[in-house]
């Protein structure tokens, strides 16, 4: 029996893999522009399908496209959560993964700890995707460069410059760089640095990290901003962190170093007067919403990765 193909971080699928499912999320939001949101595509590629979702972290974007991005595909969804599941119970992973295996055909997990998602993929014989971990978030990422290629940005040579907190989202970012070749500039303050195994993979394929605590010089000629929410879900508020953030904050003076037709990403929720001011996320640089909509696109081309259709 062939081992499943799992999608826990951007380097499972791989470069020419990340490349087909860009391509196929263009081709599929393209050919359905009229039909309405429930509608399953023309060819209903995963009809009989049913993705078994796993939430111990709260979701609005990753919940809702994961689900309408099965119904478009022809399949279906069901929600688990801890507080109503035997996982919230003492449950082990390994035998959720055995129980959910037998009863769904595929199983979209978002958690904090990045090992739980590990254990699942390790004991599951269908397919495991990596809905949100505290190491990294990779059907963002795919969405993300989905937005970039939409507003007119090829992703080789690009320079893509992130402010605030290096977590999970940057370090799928920073994986998106090694394998799609891109550049990434990361303004944090001291002690928030990403991992290193991420910025050291990223070089190793020849993409120019740069890691500073310059703010203005880290935006200066970017194509694309990013940044993100500085108190991660289940963080305490962290005054100490707040105040050593904030001259990372995305603001007009910031965007004004970029490139003219830079774009502003943001994967939501947003701390508006935060990590970004009213000004830039609602200008006309900001395509959060574009981005926020990509991800059914993105999410119909990892799933049908995952059962090799891709």
């Amino acid at each position: 029996m062939s081992h499943p193909r799992h999608f826990l971080n951007l380097r499972d699928a791989g470069g020419d893999a990340i490349a087909a499912m860009l391509n196929d999320a263009i081709g599929r939001k393209s050919a359905r522009k009229a039909l309405p949101k429930g509608e399953p595509d023309a060819d209903h590629p995963l009809s009989g399908r049913v993705l078994g979702m796993v939430f111990e972290k709260s979701s609005t974007r990753t919940r809702v496209s994961f689900d309408i991005a099965m119904r478009q595909l022809g399949g279906g969804t069901l929600v688990l959560d801890a507080a109503s599941s035997q996982l919230g119970r003492g449950e082990t992973i390994a035998d959720t993964a055995r129980v959910l295996s037998r009863m769904v055909d595929a199983i979209m997990l978002r958690t904090d700890d990045h090992a739980k998602i590990e254990e699942m993929a390790q004991h599951a014989s269908v397919p495991v995707i990596n809905g949100l971990t505290d190491r990294s978030h990779p059907c963002q990422i795919v969405a993300d460069l989905l937005t970039v290629i939409e507003h007119g940005k090829p992703l080789p040579g690009l320079e893509v410059a992130w402010f605030g907190d290096g977590n999970n989202v940057l370090h799928s970012i920073l994986e998106a760089a090694a394998l799609m070749k891109f550049n990434v500039r990361v303004a944090t303050p001291k002690g928030y640095e990403p991992e290193p195994e991420f910025v050291e993979m990223a070089r190793a394929s020849g993409s120019i990290v740069t890691l500073t605590q310059d703010a203005a010089a880290a935006a200066q000629g970017a194509d694309v901003i990013v940044t993100d929410t500085w108190i991660s879900m289940g963080q305490a508020h962290a005054e100490e962190k707040l105040t050593a953030m904030a001259p990372y904050q995305v603001n007009d003076a910031l965007m004004g170093r970029a490139k003219p037709d830079a774009i502003f990403l943001h994967c939501l929720p947003a701390h508006v007067g935060d990590e970004v001011t009213q000004s830039v996320f609602e200008g006309p640089q900001s395509v959060a919403f574009d981005e926020a909509e990509n991800r059914i696109h993105a999410q119909k081309a990892v799933l049908r990765w995952c059962f090799g259709q891709l």
